[in-house]
């Protein structure tokens, strides 16, 4: 095969999801008379989503072993100037394995929707949406610039806000699904102020054009301050991924999404929206290393959010909800690795965390289906027997969520740890205590949920929102919990394959190979963590065989060993220690107030500069001063002619007369 990529196949890769979700959404729905049914709007999605991931799956085995490259413009839009508006794509290791993982996890997302939504009168429009977020997110991984990036960028976030607030008719959806829109328009406004400073300074919007001049950016200062210029560019765009990956403090949306759907709860969480942010910054690297200031910023972040968040899944009784504090804290993982200039661990988590996240959403949406649409974790118990299937599945994804040795969360959570541990940055010493803290805590929280849902004493029978076989969704089931039906296991299967061997399959070749050679930068002279971890790697079994002495390991059992004590052999314990510690539970029931402080001080601020902008710059000065004043001084003006212009021929002759003795005046006056 050809060392560059068809360009045919790759429009095919971006259109053939947007092509059924056009179907889908237009053919499907009432806006287009529903013209096709259920199962063929189901199919045409799923083929659309089916073929983006088998050529996905070739294009990345062209690049893997056939280092096959493709960065091309496709169409020129317009030409501001000099600045180039186009869309184009670039296809390195890097795109190419994010390629693979979205049309993956999509597809099963969309395979499993068919029993999930089987009920759902928006069953069509469901899958119009997966599939055009499937097409959004593709745009942007496979963008070859700043515009195109900027176009999928808000296209997932505009689809994640129709899927949020799917169940329209749901206030508490609409409420979540405006919160994720609102504080994710806060991180967008960083991330287009660090486009434009692009823009501005280096006169293109393509990546490679931008990168060639990084050398340049970095000798220059913010005019008017004594700031760098790539450190005000980088903290910008990271303040976008902040937004688009949950990070402190703009992470409050995410928890509340999961008032969406279950299918779309993974796929936002998994392998799409949350991991852009991730994405765009190792995409951005080489920008990134030329300021230690945006890097030690990064590691603060990522080291607050891995942690602190994952304190906050320890009290949550919402099956969902847990899972979606595992991705926020698991996101302050893969931030931290940026942070500490191992890009490629950062991406390497994200992949390994898209397959097990996936899968324990999913697995998750399976209980909830097999209890009647209960997800309050206090009413399961014992469901090992009743799911057998949704059991297996969640437990290997636990394993690997928490760092188990040759699981595929091990290689990069322990990567992650390695490499902060090494790193030089002021900011490093903290981020390692979080992730290493983080370790226990993502251990105890994850097999508190396993331990309640799966083993103990039954109590969905005390649930007393279902009552005798009719539950408060409507389904008319017998009380006793049901294993899930073919179309919700089989991906549960599949995706548990590979969270168990991915990590040992693909570690040594993405960070310690060439695979994201000339994808992702890092100054080694300056940033020693990969150098150091590729110097104490020897293969991927000494690496897991060293990881069962290693303090990570002990950690994630001591958590795992406690939640089994605390929930399983003394259940009277938690509540006994919740007594004793009531301030700092009521802390963490309030999620640090953190919404209290967005919705009773932030808004109300923003309101009222809001009603002062409009009265003030709208009414006063713009309404007022500019389009009334200018009007009034027209007609004012117009008044004081008139006065002049009566077409009287002796007004006219008394004002030349009057001329000339002012002139005559004037002159004398002079001599």
């Amino acid at each position: 095969m050809s060392q560059t990529l068809s360009s045919s196949t790759l429009l095919v890769i971006a259109l053939a999801p947007l092509v059924g979700a056009i179907a889908a959404g237009v053919l499907g729905t009432k806006f287009g008379g529903n013209v096709i049914g259920r199962r063929l709007s189901h199919s045409l999605t799923i083929l659309g989503v089916f073929l983006s991931f088998v050529l996905s799956a070739l294009t990345l085995k062209s690049v893997a072993l056939e280092g096959a490259r493709f960065n091309e413009t496709i169409y020129t839009w317009m030409m501001v100037g000099g600045l180039k508006m186009e869309i184009g794509f670039m296809v390195d290791g890097l795109t190419a394995m994010m390629m693979a993982v979205v049309t993956f996890v999509s597809l099963m997302v969309h395979i499993y929707t068919i029993g999930y939504m089987e009920e759902d009168e928006g069953y069509n429009r469901f899958f119009a949406y997966i599939s055009l977020f499937t097409f959004s997110m593709l745009m942007l991984v496979m963008s070859n610039n700043m515009l195109q990036l900027f176009f999928g960028w808000e296209a997932v976030g505009l689809v994640s806000y129709l899927l949020i607030g799917f169940w329209f008719n749901k206030p508490t959806a609409i409420f979540a699904n405006m919160k994720a829109f609102l504080v994710n328009r806060v991180g967008d406004f960083g991330f287009i102020l660090g486009i434009g400073l692009l823009a501005a300074y280096t006169g293109t919007l393509n990546y490679s054009e931008t990168f060639a001049k990084s050398a340049d950016l970095a000798k220059l200062m913010l005019p008017g301050t004594d700031w760098m210029l790539v450190t005000v560019i980088c903290i910008c765009l990271f303040i976008g991924a902040m937004g688009k990956s949950a990070q402190f403090p703009l992470h409050v949306w995410l928890p509340d999404s999961m008032e969406g759907p279950t299918p779309i709860s993974a796929l936002i969480h998994a392998a799409t929206m949350v991991t852009a942010g991730i994405f765009m910054v190792a995409r951005m690297s080489p920008l990134f290393e030329l300021s230690e200031t945006a890097l030690n910023f990064v590691l603060i972040i990522g080291g607050i959010t891995a942690l602190f968040m994952g304190f906050l899944g320890i009290i949550q009784n919402d099956i969902k909800r847990i899972v979606a504090y595992s991705t926020l804290s698991q996101l302050g993982y893969m931030t931290v690795a940026l942070g500490a200039s191992a890009y490629s661990v950062a991406v390497f988590h994200l992949m390994t965390h898209a397959f097990f996240k996936a899968l324990l959403f999913l697995a998750a949406g399976s209980v909830i289906m097999g209890v009647h649409h209960n997800q309050d974790i206090r009413w399961m118990g014992g469901l090992r027997k009743y799911m057998p299937i949704t059991w297996i599945t969640s437990l290997l994804g636990s394993l690997a969520l928490i760092g188990t040795p040759l699981f595929s969360g091990f290689y990069s959570k322990d990567e992650i740890i390695m490499a902060v541990h090494t790193s030089q940055l002021p900011a490093a010493g903290f981020a390692y205590f979080s992730v290493l803290a983080g370790v226990f805590v993502t251990a105890f929280y994850s097999f508190r949920l396993y331990f309640l849902v799966f083993h103990g004493k039954e109590r969905f029978d005390q649930n007393p929102d279902v009552h005798h076989g009719h539950d408060t969704h409507g389904h008319h089931d017998s009380q006793n919990p049901h294993e899930s039906p073919w179309v919700v296991t089989v991906p549960l299967v599949l995706l548990a394959i590979p969270s168990v061997v991915i990590g040992f399959l693909t570690i040594s070749p993405m960070l310690f190979g060439d695979f994201f050679g000339d994808a992702i930068f890092v100054n080694h002279e300056l940033h020693h963590a990969m150098e150091t971890l590729q110097e104490e790697f020897h293969g991927p079994l000494q690496l897991a065989l060293h990881g069962l002495t290693a303090a990570p390991f002990w950690l994630a059992l001591s958590g795992v060993v406690l939640a089994y004590y605390m929930y399983m052999v003394n259940p009277a314990l938690p509540a006994a220690i919740k007594r004793r510690v009531e301030p700092i539970y009521t802390v963490l029931e309030n999620k640090y107030y953190m919404d209290w402080f967005n919705e009773n001080i932030l808004a109300p601020a923003a309101r009222g500069l809001g009603f002062a902008l409009w009265k003030v710059g709208d009414q006063a000065v713009i309404d007022g001063a500019v389009v009334n004043g200018s009007w009034r001084a027209v007609g004012w003006v117009s008044a004081v002619v008139r006065k002049v212009q009566t077409g009287y021929l002796y007004d006219y002759a008394l004002t030349m007369v009057l001329g000339v003795f002012v002139l005559m005046t004037y002159f004398v006056w002079l001599k």
